[in-house]
């Protein structure tokens, strides 16, 4: 028999140190195994804006798995259908969107375990998880090994954030700044002084009641003072972001030289 798969991301919110991850967007598994080569602590797959779907992320969890890269999937919903399904596939760590309150981080911890402790419907001998009822024991061990993670992007839940966190089976918790600006009334202004300071206080909170914190920062200010509070890992930008900057910046570049070259 298989022995069950460790989850290395999950291990890795024990440690002292922040780590950082990239958003994959582009939903391709070539561009997945160029981001594994980039020496990132973690890999985030994204389902809720990239165009993502099941037979999208399957081969990305298989390209990231053949280099042991923690891998993380954030469905566009946190409906228990798709949970089961990703699940099966073999995702270990859910990031899971627009969660509120304690009683919707409670069904999304549902949703990932086996009756009767769950909802979670029973399918391992057709589950890559399982290696199709290969792996010892995993319909009582697979949920020792998940790992998740509610995503806090309105006041109402960064009102009831040290409630959603202390959910058992809740790993840690995942602010949005955009989401949460938007919320705010400050759409497109994840950096405003007043949006910060709703983010300071909430990770002050979570990390004060003992519990594990996220967020994503796509500046050096932003991810600086995340770390200085204490978040335990830290999305820095996405696969999308990387591509569209960088070719547009070589393209400036050598058409600036071939224009002044021309005027000569």
């Amino acid at each position: 028999m298989i022995p069950p798969r460790l989850n290395r991301f999950k291990r890795m919110l024990q440690s002292s140190r922040t780590t950082i991850g990239l958003f994959m967007a582009l939903a391709n598994g070539y561009t997945a195994e160029i981001a594994a080569e980039a020496d990132f602590d973690w890999l985030m797959i994204d389902g809720e804006h990239g165009p993502n779907d099941l037979r999208s992320i399957l081969p990305q969890i298989q390209a990231l798995g053949c280099r042991d890269v923690p891998t993380i999937v954030r469905p566009v919903t946190a409906e228990t259908w798709l949970i089961k399904q990703l699940l099966d596939i073999g995702a270990q760590t859910l990031l899971l969107p627009m969660v509120d309150t304690a009683e919707q981080a409670a069904a999304i911890v549902a949703a990932s375990r086996y009756p009767p402790h769950g909802v979670r419907g029973v399918g391992a001998s057709l589950a890559r998880a399982s290696r199709w009822n290969g792996v010892k024991d995993y319909l009582h061990t697979a949920a020792d090994e998940l790992c998740l993670i509610p995503q806090v992007e309105t006041r109402r839940a960064i009102a009831d954030i040290e409630a959603i966190a202390a959910v058992p089976g809740v790993d840690a918790v995942f602010i949005g700044p955009s989401d949460l600006a938007a919320d705010m009334g400050l759409i497109g202004q994840p950096t405003h002084p007043e949006v910060r300071a709703v983010i300071d206080e909430a990770i002050v909170r979570v990390v004060r009641a003992g519990r594990r914190v996220g967020i994503f920062a796509g500046d050096v200010p932003s991810f600086m003072r995340s770390v200085e509070l204490g978040v335990s890992f830290v999305a820095v930008g996405s696969d999308v972001a990387t591509f569209a900057q960088g070719t547009k910046a070589l393209a400036t570049q050598f058409r600036e030289l071939a224009g002044g070259r021309q005027g000569r």
